[in-house]
């Protein structure tokens, strides 16, 4: 279980939720034309910087997430809740929206 510490406290995800970091957008195609953030695709890679402690199985104990903080992963296009906070871009996800871990 870990949590992102701001100026104001802290934050931790509940359950099964994580919250990522996404990575910068690229400004410039490979031919070099600038593109503006409405032509932009929404990056789907992100750093997970702080994870939720795991949801609760039938017998009630818990179970933990698969992925941990600073893992660098590939999630949904759609997925999530987006947060700015201290001027960043955060998504908040459940873990079913990671699709894979980027090694």
């Amino acid at each position: 279980m870990a949590s992102l510490t701001l100026n104001t406290g802290t934050l931790q995800p509940l359950g099964d939720r994580l919250l990522v970091k996404v990575a910068t957008k690229e400004e410039k195609t490979v031919g070099g034309i600038f593109l503006p953030d409405t032509a932009q695709e929404k990056p789907q890679i992100g750093e997970v910087t702080a994870v939720g402690p795991g949801t609760r199985n039938d017998k009630g104990t818990r179970v933990a997430l698969e992925v941990k903080a600073g893992d660098k992963v590939l999630y949904s296009k759609y997925a999530g809740t987006e947060v700015k906070i201290d001027n960043v871009d955060y998504l908040l996800l459940a873990e079913r929206d990671i699709l894979a871990i980027v090694e």
